[in-house]
């Protein structure tokens, strides 16, 4: 695997491979890798000949009080890992060399970013979409491929690309879990026992939503739905729900009742400390 941290030496591998004809496969990461990153490098093993991992903790999108100084990393780790699960190519820039001290310059989704995990991390969002579409002109990919776990972030790059007529095709990777149910994240690792066995309340939710939506005969009202969701996290004591809502999976809009692809999404606090968030198909 070939590891590099500058611009031009990644082009110069990149710009080897197309003269040969080959595809390349991008997956955006933070790095701390985990079974879910290793599932996306493997389905862009699937899609292409060569993949190509970022790893770069992006500065633009945590906010003033959230855990950029502390978030996890384990850069051996991650090469080990990367290289052992067929990764061709690991970019691994500099805060420096991402935004340079003259950085004007950044990419907006509006609609999309407004509700959801936009509502409370305001400024979030320009940051995703900042980074991944440079990361689109340094590598220049085929493929990209993004997590579903971060479900609002997938459909804002989709927007983002038909927007800007990226010639890249997104695809979303189905969520990876732990075996008790929690979706996999980095921040899992800042988890007590006792707060993992807690944090394990939003899947359990999500489940019963399905399962009550996968039950039910007709269109079920979402109001009785969400009010059902919101008792289940409230009765756990060392969580604080942010939001638990309905929406239509392509617009994000919240719905009324549950027909067609809808898809449950829900964000809560473990004793204030740890932002998790959690999603699934109602279909």
């Amino acid at each position: 695997m070939i590891v590099a941290s500058t611009i031009a030496s990644c082009r110069s591998e990149l710009n080897q491979w197309r003269q040969a004809g080959l595809s390349i496969a991008l997956v955006p990461t933070m790095g701390y890798f985990h079974e879910g990153h290793l599932a996306l490098m493997r389905k862009g093993r699937e899609l292409c000949d060569r993949v190509v991992a970022s790893l770069f903790v992006n500065p633009t999108q945590f906010g003033p009080h959230e855990d950029l100084a502390v978030y996890p990393s384990d850069y051996d780790g991650d090469c080990r890992k990367a290289d052992q699960t067929g990764v061709n190519l690991l970019f691994s820039p500099k805060t420096d060399l991402m935004y340079q001290q003259a950085h004007q310059t950044t990419v907006q989704v509006h609609e999309l970013t407004k509700g959801l995990c936009g509502k409370d991390r305001p400024g979030h969002f320009q940051g995703v979409t900042t980074v991944v579409a440079k990361l689109f002109n340094i590598i220049q990919p085929d493929f990209a491929i993004f997590g579903e776990k971060d479900f609002q972030q997938l459909v804002v790059i989709r927007r983002m690309v038909a927007d800007l007529d990226f010639p890249v095709k997104i695809i979303g990777h189905p969520i990876v879990r732990e075996k008790d149910g929690l979706a996999m994240s980095s921040r899992n690792v800042y988890l007590t026992p006792e707060e993992r066995r807690s944090a394990c309340i939003l899947s359990k939710t999500m489940h019963v939503t399905r399962d009550a939506v996968l039950a039910a005969a007709d269109h079920l009202s979402v109001s009785a739905l969400l009010s059902q969701a919101k008792t289940l996290i409230s009765g756990e004591k060392n969580c604080s729900l942010e939001y638990f809502t309905i929406v239509d999976e392509h617009s994000l809009t919240p719905c009324d009742v549950v027909k067609g692809k809808c898809r449950a999404m829900g964000a809560l606090r473990v004793n204030e400390r740890i932002r998790l968030i959690d999603n699934m198909p109602l279909y």
